[in-house]
């Protein structure tokens, strides 16, 4: 969910997206409902914006109240343009608060609530043609359900491939990596993750999207709030114990946070912290109905201004805190003076 916006500024910036707003669905047969919802605000046309230069622009964002700089920061990397945001279900949102932003042509919610609405050419079309988008977030198995192996995955894809900014709020983190926890049985917690790593809810994938840089590497949002570290743990202890790499690296990240990825640099934007996280070796335990053991993975947590970079997976100039973390008999224990996970 994002921050109200109170500014008197703002409002009258929303006053005028009310009296633009253009809401409803895209074009469809006479007498017929297209199977997805479309809202757009600002300019309705596709726009051209100045084809800037640029390198691959990624958002991370950890969920909870949205970062307002990340949206600008996006938006100034994509050129400007038409701003789109997909989700399987909720609202438009969002389209009022990025408008009111500045610097974009329009802003559009699609939301892709199946199968046939993701294969649909009017969705298909309208993300072809985004300057920057962003995945909202909602239940990350929604997006695995409806939209892994259809036109919205291939357009997703396309986008990439140009250079386009995508970024992703919670679920929408999760599905960021090379490795996504899929929730297709509910969420998981990191007690029962960490005393059984096969537990029923513990459904992962690794054949939907991968955003630039995120190769080997699975994401996890809202990671302080509500405990993830274990789960984290518990998720990288499976891809290597299955075979699906012989290296897996964790990226969690606080709520209120977000990390902004150019090429490969990494800087945090908000008030949380992000955790880094690298593999080491096959886990010493990882059996079904059985407590995890995996010893020694690395931890570098960035919590202040310094950067991070992504492919050598280290932070500059003493931006991160190191240390390292070991599940033992389902006991997560850490370096840390303490004995902090965190």
């Amino acid at each position: 969910m994002h921050k109200l916006i109170r500014r008197s500024a703002v409002q009258g910036a929303q006053a005028l997206i009310l009296a633009l707003a253009l809401a409803g669905s895209g074009p469809a047969s006479a007498g017929s409902k297209p199977p997805y919802e479309y809202y757009v605000v600002g300019n309705p046309a596709d726009a051209s914006p100045a084809q800037l230069p640029r390198e691959p622009s990624v958002l991370l964002m950890g969920g909870g109240p949205d970062v307002d700089a990340a949206f600008p920061w996006m938006i100034t990397r994509g050129g400007g343009g038409d701003f789109v945001v997909i989700r399987a279900r909720g609202t438009d949102a969002y389209n009022p608060y990025i408008y009111a932003m500045g610097g974009v042509d329009s802003v559009e919610t699609l939301i892709i609530p199946s199968i046939e609405a993701a294969n649909d050419p009017f969705v298909i079309d309208r993300i072809n043609k985004a300057e920057a988008l962003f995945i909202a977030g909602g239940d990350q198995s929604d997006y695995i359900n409806y939209w892994k192996g259809t036109g919205v995955e291939q357009a997703l894809q396309g986008l990439i491939a140009r250079n386009v900014p995508i970024g992703g709020t919670s679920a929408g983190l999760a599905v960021m990596g090379q490795f996504d926890f899929a929730a297709f049985n509910g969420s998981a917690y990191s007690d029962d993750a960490l005393a059984n790593p096969y537990y029923k809810r513990m459904t992962l994938d690794r054949t939907f999207l991968t955003a630039p840089g995120l190769g080997y590497v699975i994401t996890e949002a809202h990671l302080d709030t509500r405990d993830r570290m274990g789960r984290l743990v518990a998720f990288m202890a499976r891809i290597v114990q299955d075979g699906w790499s012989g290296m897996a690296r964790g990226i969690g990240v606080d709520v209120e946070t977000a990390l902004a990825v150019e090429g490969s640099s990494v800087t945090r934007l908000g008030t949380g912290s992000a955790y880094f996280l690298q593999s080491t070796g096959l886990p010493q335990v990882c059996q079904p109905r059985t407590p995890l053991t995996y010893r020694n993975l690395g931890v570098q947590r960035l919590s202040g201004n310094g950067r991070f970079d992504l492919q050598n997976w280290r932070g500059y100039n003493d931006a991160t805190t190191n240390y390292t973390l070991s599940a033992e008999s389902g006991i997560l224990y850490s370096t840390q003076p303490g004995g902090s996970i965190y």
